[in-house]
């Protein structure tokens, strides 16, 4: 009885290091990113030992790494039955609704889960307003954002995509505040003064917005919306010779801009202008 007894306990052990070896090549094949050689020596390991928690969950990150995105969701869940107190495996699940598969109702649920057991984490946070965001839910996306920078007061995106929310909620003076935030996080970084420039021209104040869109073109010059919507704001405050300037670099860059010259209101300005008649012109034989 003692010779079967210490017989069990040798197989269990040899059981236990058969795991270990397959694991820990898993994770070294995992840093040197073969990612499909790891996850041959992570199902080793789950033959092994097929109820450890983290096997299922180096697993899931590998397969995520591959595109293999609802193989790892599939991962992830087998995971979390066995453990479902980790806040990681709840967050990087959710992460690949949002972001892979864009599966923004589970993304959610899932970040809720994290929260649960991190409630004060920013990442889940910005997560799951980023999830909200996606489902035009703007003002709870809004609340999100809030909490994430309560966690995280410096965090530029976090006051960019609350800014892009309040716009969407027309709530076009707070959304400028958050951009002037986001600015300055990020001085020389070229959305928030593009979104400042459109905010400000849904308010009317063309001459602000030039300005934006201006300083938008010194940190994108291949950006033929900047340089539209410079054309635009430029021709609405009667700076003929800048309109016409900033027009012909947008279609330059981008044509089919052209089909909305004559009709734009905003480059009511420029209506029989001359050189804008030869511009569209030379634009129209480029292309012929």
């Amino acid at each position: 009885m003692s010779q079967a007894l210490r017989t069990g306990a040798d197989m269990s052990s040899l059981v236990s290091e058969d795991y270990k070896y397959w694991y820990q090549q898993g994770k070294q094949l995992d840093k040197q990113e073969r990612y499909e050689e790891a996850i041959v020596y992570y199902d080793k390991a789950l033959a092994a030992s097929p109820d450890n928690y983290w096997v299922w969950y180096d697993r899931g990150s590998a397969l995520r790494e591959l595109g293999q995105y609802v193989a790892a969701i599939v991962s992830y869940d087998r995971a979390l039955s066995i453990r479902s107190d980790d806040y990681w495996g709840w967050y990087n699940r959710g992460c690949i609704a949002l972001e892979d598969l864009e599966w923004f109702e589970d993304a959610i649920a899932n970040f809720d889960k994290a929260l649960e057991i991190r409630p004060r984490d920013f990442w889940a946070w910005f997560r799951r307003a980023e999830a909200l965001r996606h489902l035009d839910r703007f003002e709870e996306a809004v609340f999100n954002y809030e909490k994430a920078l309560s966690r995280r007061s410096n965090d530029y995106w976090s006051w960019l995509r609350r800014g892009d929310a309040l716009r969407h909620l027309s709530r076009y003076e707070e959304a400028l505040k958050s951009y002037d935030e986001a600015q300055y996080f990020r001085p020389d970084e070229f959305w928030v003064y593009y979104k400042q420039g459109d905010t400000l021209r849904y308010l009317g104040r063309y001459k602000e917005a030039l300005e934006k869109y201006q300083k938008a073109t010194e940190f994108n010059s291949d950006d033929e919306y900047s340089f539209y919507n410079t054309a635009c704001c430029a021709a609405r405050v009667g700076n003929e010779a800048l309109a016409i300037e900033s027009l012909e670099t947008a279609l330059k860059i981008n044509p089919n801009f052209q089909l909305f010259v004559k009709t734009d209101p905003d480059l009511e300005l420029l209506q029989d202008n001359r050189q804008v008649e030869d511009l569209l012109s030379k634009i129209a034989e480029w292309n012929t």
